[in-house]
């Protein structure tokens, strides 16, 4: 039996309940169907057969999910932070445990290569990890010394919280939202993509089995219209956390504005890679080509625009576009597939219209730009590079999100920054060049949240994870989820030396003569 044939017979195995039964909601401790509950078919990009029926979750199913995570958040908060930290690392050992079949799951459900998704389970066991470390200090602040008071800060958390998660990669999106929140003390009323919910609820399954008590962990399922905007709306929600479209971010923002929610979002991008003249040649084509073409480019970080300097545009852009036909492309659960089927059949028709889009232009499709019929019912796109393009055509300014990739070429170190910023976006940058100066003055005036310099989407956890303009508010990471997750309260304490400014008492009589 190959390698292909054993992970699509253990994948059919684990498929087999979701498709078998209903898949439900996670409600105070307990996976349910609610009766008489509403359906809709989960498919699978593959081939577009059924992995099973998903609840519609209605404004009923998250009022009960809010109350809960409401009900459960005082006893959660006083749980200590060494608690916490046991209660965390046993969840990741259980997420390890179940490593196969969280990658195997996911693969199916939003058509990610295996090649990636086997590393889903661990990097989301890390994300756990690393904030049940960091749960004994969530509450440390600072100590602030004056002459005649000392004020010191503490943190606290700030409540239920609601956590939205993407399609693209909901597995480890989720693990990066919720671990830091548990660590802060925060109860979670969570919401799935709708477009691939099951590795949410493998998550939740492993939820109900750790010691996380009843009530912390929520996890609904449903359109975003209905469960998502009761959920922003909720009066019990203190945060909303987003990982997801700009257009999302804007409507989740006015729905939340009645009850001032704190928000967190990691929105859309249309991140450039500039690579210099002087850039080491072969890593500098290895990261443009991971960076757009690895996880389908459905990531938010993926560099979808090349700005690539002229003086080596010809020579670069002949071996990138060699590299882009090599391509694999194929089933998802086959070791070899380096590209596998977008999530669905609409996002599948978004991203094929900008091959039309190209044309219409003026770009060249030097690659790519076709549906890959010849396998079959899936949402199978042939890997695409445009050339010949321009930073002010639409397939250089709209986030297509898949494996297409944009090319422009500049000519000054000036030019690349203002193509660079050129754009709504500010999610991500990347950078090559072997100039040190020239690096330090790009990073200055690049405008994104992140850039790295000679380097892929290199993952670092104390690190800030957010980006500006319409890529994002505030910072995922280290002590910046904290900052999220938690309210900061200042203690002044004072000396007993300060003089407190007397008002209302009578004059002294001797002063008055």
């Amino acid at each position: 039996m190959s390698d292909f044939d054993k992970n699509a017979s253990n994948a059919q195995a684990y498929l087999s309940r979701f498709q078998q039964n209903v898949t439900g909601h996670f409600i105070n401790g307990k996976m349910f169907v609610p009766e008489g509950a509403k359906t809709s078919t989960n498919t699978t990009p593959v081939d577009q057969s059924s992995l099973g029926e998903v609840v519609a979750g209605t404004e009923a199913d998250i009022n009960q999910a809010c109350e809960a995570a409401e009900a459960a958040f005082e006893q959660w908060g006083n749980v200590s932070g060494a608690e916490r930290k046991k209660i965390l690392h046993n969840f990741a050992d259980k997420i390890v445990d179940h490593a196969e079949e969280i990658a195997l799951v996911e693969s199916m459900d939003c058509g990610q290569a295996i090649r990636f998704m086997k590393a889903a389970a661990i990097r989301g066991a890390a994300n756990f990890r690393f904030f049940a470390d960091k749960a004994p200090e969530a509450n440390n602040g600072l100590s602030l010394y004056q002459d005649e008071h000392t004020n010191y800060t503490m943190r606290y958390p700030i409540g239920p919280v609601g956590i939205i998660t993407p399609w693209n990669t909901p597995f480890m999106l989720s693990t990066w939202k919720i671990a830091p929140a548990l660590a802060a003390g925060c109860t979670v009323v969570h919401k799935p993509a709708e477009l691939s919910p099951l590795s949410a609820m493998l998550l939740a399954e492993i939820a109900q089995k750790s010691e996380i008590p009843d009530g912390v962990w929520n996890t609904v399922n449903g359109m975003g219209e209905v469960v998502g905007k009761r959920l922003t709306e909720h009066p019990a929600i203190k945060a909303v956390a987003l990982v997801g479209e700009t257009a999302t971010g804007s409507h989740i923002m006015r729905q939340g504005a009645d009850t001032l929610k704190r928000v967190h979002f990691e929105l859309g991008g249309k991140n450039p890679v500039i690579v210099f003249d002087d850039a080491d040649f072969e890593r500098a084509l290895d990261a443009v080509v991971f960076m757009i073409y690895s996880l389908n480019g459905q990531r938010c970080t993926s560099s979808s625009r090349l700005l690539i300097q002229k003086g080596i545009s010809e020579k670069f852009l002949a071996a990138l576009e060699q590299r882009v036909r090599n391509l694999q492309v194929g089933h998802p659960l086959d070791p070899n597939t380096e590209v596998g089927p977008l999530v669905h059949k609409g996002h599948f028709e978004k991203v094929m219209s900008y091959m039309d889009i190209a044309k219409e232009d003026g770009a060249t499709v030097a690659v790519g730009g076709t549906r890959l019929t010849e396998l079959g019912e899936g949402n199978y796109v042939s890997p695409t590079l445009f050339t010949n393009a321009s930073n002010s055509m639409r397939i250089a300014r709209e986030e297509i999100f898949g494996p297409v990739l944009t090319a422009v070429t500049f000519d000054t170190e000036e030019q690349a920054i203002a193509m660079a910023n050129d754009s709504d976006y500010g999610l991500a940058g990347y950078i090559w060049t072997e100039n040190t100066g020239r690096a330090m003055r790009m990073a200055r005036h690049v405008e994104s949240g992140m850039l790295w310099i000679n380097s892929e989407n290199n993952r670092n956890l104390p690190s800030p994870f957010g980006g500006v303009k319409m890529s994002g508010i505030g910072r995922d990471g280290g002590d910046y989820s904290f900052d999220f997750y938690m309210e900061t309260k200042n203690v002044c304490i004072a000396h007993g030396t300060h003089k407190v400014p007397a008002l209302g008492k009578q004059p002294d009589k001797v002063n008055q003569a």
